[in-house]
């Protein structure tokens, strides 16, 4: 026998989840019938949620004893909701997908052929189109995996999406990878193991809201950057070189006019210049190697990534406690 654990973070998902459930049971279903070896574990990780999604996860773990589910005591970001699903999946085969159906559960049984027999440690699903997004996301999204293959060692496929379809032993190769500062897009990429990329169309929300906005994507793609390359300290390093540069020879240029040709240099209007362009490279620089020296303030706290207020099992002992 072999177990396909099936990892869904929630943030606020009450309107999604009783879609999701409804469509990934008959997938399940569906997948039992063809495969007699698998079974399924569903785990959701409620991330923090302000609605009703942990009570619909408590209704669904008592009713499907399938389902399990880990409540975090607040909200610690998609990639604290996917490591603690990592960390606490038991099967054989991980996936992890959305609740919102734009990870669609109906890829399973395809990823799961790819994966059984060894061929590949993990399939995914990739984007060929970004229909439903605005043009500026699109814009932007497709600029920052240009520049991030371009200044990263490790390369991260344009539009590939965190529905994943693993092996344990690459689950236990992420697993290792404890750092703080989590960016999975490029630690499922640096991981390595042979990847089947499976191309789709975009699809939209099932139902609610999706808590990813401009400025969040926008911090989530700066992250990426300082957590898989040096290039921004470079950049910094070559834009010194170049200010110290052009400052001497600025100087040379004022000595020989001076001198040789008697003109008087304007004072006031070129110290300022030469003030705030100085000045801003300096906090530009300071501020990059401030961003990196953060993320090594914060790994070296060695604080826990996620904290546990709820599961199932506690949940179910607490219910017995009050009855007696």
């Amino acid at each position: 026998m072999k177990k396909l654990s099936i990892i869904v973070p929630c943030y606020n998902e009450e309107e999604v989840l009783p879609l999701f459930y409804a469509e990934i049971t008959r997938v399940m279903d569906e997948m039992k019938r063809t495969y007699a070896e698998l079974t399924f574990e569903l785990l959701f990780i409620d991330d923090g949620s302000r609605d009703k999604t942990l009570t619909q996860l408590r209704e669904l773990a008592t009713k499907d004893q399938r389902v399990r589910y880990i409540s975090f005591s607040r909200n610690f970001g998609k990639e604290a909701g996917m490591f603690a699903g990592l960390e606490n999946a038991t099967g054989d085969f991980v996936v992890v997908m959305d609740a919102d159906l734009q990870h669609p559960p109906s890829f399973l049984p395809e990823m799961y052929s790819y994966v059984r027999d060894g061929e590949y440690d993990c399939a995914t699903t990739r984007r060929v189109s970004r229909k439903g997004e605005s043009k500026v996301r699109s814009w932007f999204a497709r600029k920052f995996y240009r520049i991030m293959n371009k200044i990263s060692q490790t390369e991260i496929v344009d539009g590939a999406q965190d529905f994943r379809f693993m092996s344990r032993q690459m689950v236990d190769a992420i697993l290792s990878m404890r750092e703080y500062n989590r960016f999975s897009k490029g630690i499922f990429s640096w991981v390595g193991f042979k990847t089947k990329y499976i191309e789709y169309e975009n699809v939209e929300r099932a139902a609610g809201t999706t808590a990813w906005s401009f400025w969040s994507l926008f911090r989530y793609s700066l992250e990426g950057i300082f957590a898989f390359s040096t290039a921004p300290l470079a950049i910094a390093s070559v834009l010194g070189l170049v200010s110290c540069v052009i400052a001497f020879l600025m100087m040379i240029w004022i000595i020989v006019k001076t001198l040789a040709f008697g003109e008087a240099v304007a004072g006031f209007p070129s110290i300022m210049c030469a003030i705030f362009l100085l000045g801003g490279l300096q906090l530009f620089c300071i501020g990059v190697l401030g961003q990196y020296l953060s993320k090594t303030y914060l790994e070296t706290k060695q604080r826990p990534i996620y904290i546990v207020r709820e599961t199932e099992q506690i949940y179910q002992e607490r219910k017995a406690e009050h009855q007696d």
